[in-house]
């Protein structure tokens, strides 16, 4: 089996360093293209996957497709790749926004497979949520689900709907954190604490309120009643975001990804039509 990443920007290049760390897959198995031609020749220097230029050197060869550019080059890139495709190839696209229905129409393949992943897969602890088409076989699907996995944890979703919903929660999350995480920052500042210290009070904050979720099945709204107490400080910060209506803003910023998801679904198909 081989293996062809397509775009070796942050998540390209991710998930071709995932896989070659996969069981499944041995040296020079994975192959990985790009056109910048500065990109090449630092993938050169990597011993572990082969890099390409050139569509016609190398997909040919392949048995899956990993399509990691950016959405808006989805048209311009298919209408290459359609001479040196063949129906038993399956298609694995990270690109936000193009359709399973739209990737069809411009490739005229039927093992396709849409994946959303994030930003966290860049250290193995990444979250990818992931649809096939009827065409995908179930072996086809273990055999991608283990590769996705190469890079943290995939869950497969009946249709998608639930990968754009997927996005507005996972694929863009990471945002939120870093957002709350840059507003804690900025208050540890205000408070006279150096920029290091606030780093580490707000890292180590975040790291360790995620293991005890991870190590235990309490819900966040009961942990958030084990550290407020009655008149005290914890209960203090969260009636203040309670009062500024915080978590409705937070779930509104979470379907605003998704609506947008849906709306870039709609345009791609509405340009290929």
């Amino acid at each position: 089996m081989k293996v062809l990443v397509i775009g070796a920007g942050n998540m390209g290049l991710t998930y071709a360093e995932g896989m070659s760390k996969s069981k499944m897959l041995k040296k020079n198995q994975i192959m990985i293209l790009d056109t910048s031609d500065e990109k090449l020749e630092k993938l050169h220097q990597i011993s572990h996957f082969d890099a390409y230029k050139n569509l016609e050197d190398c997909l040919p060869e392949a048995d899956l497709i990993f399509i990691a550019v950016k959405p808006y080059h989805a048209e311009e890139l298919f209408s290459k790749m359609v001479t040196f495709l063949n129906p038993e190839q399956i298609i694995i696209s990270i690109m936000a926004g193009v359709t399973i229905e739209t990737i069809i129409k411009l490739t005229g393949l039927e093992k396709i497979v849409r994946a959303m992943p994030n930003l966290p897969a860049q250290v193995g602890k990444g979250l990818t949520s992931y649809v096939t088409t009827d065409k995908v076989s179930r072996i086809e699907r273990l055999m991608v689900e283990s590769l996705l996995d190469s890079t943290g944890k995939s869950i497969k979703v009946s249709s998608e709907n639930f990968i754009d919903a997927s996005t507005g929660i996972s694929g863009s999350g990471p945002a939120y954190v870093f957002y709350f995480m840059q507003s804690m920052m900025e208050a540890a500042l205000q408070m006279g604490f150096s920029e290091n210290v606030s780093r580490v009070l707000v890292s180590q904050t975040f790291t360790g309120a995620v293991e005890l979720f991870n190590q235990f099945s309490l819900s966040p709204n009961s942990w958030m009643e084990k550290v407020a107490s009655k008149g005290g400080t914890t209960r203090a910060a969260l009636d203040s975001m309670e009062e500024n209506n915080v978590n409705e803003l937070i779930k509104e910023a979470a379907f605003a990804a998704f609506n947008r998801a849906v709306e870039m679904g709609k345009e791609n198909e509405t340009k290929n039509v």
